[in-house]
């Protein structure tokens, strides 16, 4: 099972607020626990969203949104993507994780869908496109 593991954003963390050495170097330590368990696939921070944009979809029409977003607590300053057996082992592991934040924070545990999980309209076709991709992002 694979998890998306989303780091809240802070009104800090939206003003560019970079972290501090020792928090770089306590998660780094954490990253290194995470690759040698064989749990980690990706992980990186964010940039602020006011170095962002949104495509906000209406129909056939697409309307660009530049950032700053304003609602902070619904922003993300990093993820971290994680191969686990369960939620219960991606919540162990995210309650190992060093707080990202100089302050109160929050970490979201969401599962990635699977093939299987779209059996019900996913045809032979459409599973062998999304296989030879998969293999194609791997591969490059």
């Amino acid at each position: 099972m694979r998890f998306m593991v989303l780091v809240k954003a802070t009104a800090e963390s939206e003003t560019g607020v970079m972290p501090s050495q020792e928090l770089l170097e306590a998660m780094g330590k954490y990253n290194e626990e995470l690759v040698k368990a064989g749990v980690l696939l990706a992980g990186e921070g964010l940039h602020p969203s006011s170095k962002g944009a949104r495509v906000r979809f209406s129909g056939e029409e697409r309307q660009v949104i530049d950032g700053p977003f304003a609602e902070t607590k619904e922003l993300i300053a990093g993820f971290w993507l994680f191969q686990v057996r369960s939620k219960e082992e991606a919540i162990e592991w995210v309650k190992r994780c060093p707080n990202p934040m100089n302050e109160d924070s929050e970490i979201e545990i969401r599962q990635v869908f699977e093939a299987d999980d779209f059996a019900e309209v996913l045809t032979p076709e459409l599973r062998e496109r999304e296989e030879r991709l998969r293999a194609q992002v791997e591969g490059a």
